[in-house]
């Protein structure tokens, strides 16, 4: 019996990268039906989307993280966050997995990520052979870009 903390994760792919959110900010995973487009939205916010009830702005990961956009298809999923009592819906490749990640297993972003990447990074995984970017919600919703004008105006708070 190991004392070392392990917490759970909701893995999501966006441009053959897998990611990761601790599950705790994840709301619910669901599929894109229809994304309704506001005017003078951040370049990466596609628009509005109706999830269980409450619409949320939908902020296309592709393009958040720089990558060119894609059609949405049936592997797109919306990742629905809540951070600081506001709803936020991520648009990403696909999400079909869970995952528990031992805190040992999980190193500083360090030297090989640009400063501008690692802002959105609480670090890196390696689990299986496989590198897992884990993703600090907080920063990623709150960075001093346009986006988090328009997240709390659409998202009502």
């Amino acid at each position: 019996m190991s004392d070392v903390r392990a917490d759970h994760y909701i893995l999501f792919m966006v441009a053959d990268t897998t990611y990761g959110l601790p599950s705790q900010e994840v709301a619910h995973v669901e599929m894109v039906e229809t994304v309704t487009r506001v005017p003078n939205a951040a370049p990466f916010v596609d628009g509005i989307v109706f999830s269980r009830g409450q619409v949320v702005p939908a902020v296309n990961m592709r393009a958040r993280f720089g990558f060119d956009r894609q059609p949405t298809d049936l592997r797109t999923r919306l990742v629905v966050v809540r951070s600081h009592g506001r709803s936020v819906g991520l648009l990403v490749d696909s999400c079909r997995e869970f995952m528990t990640i031992p805190a040992d297993n999980i190193a500083p972003p360090g030297d090989a990520v640009p400063d501008v990447a690692a802002r959105y990074l609480k670090g890196i995984a390696t689990r299986n052979d496989r590198l897992i970017v884990i993703l600090d919600l907080e920063a990623l919703l709150k960075t001093t870009d346009t986006v988090n004008a328009d997240l709390e105006v659409r998202s009502g708070h």
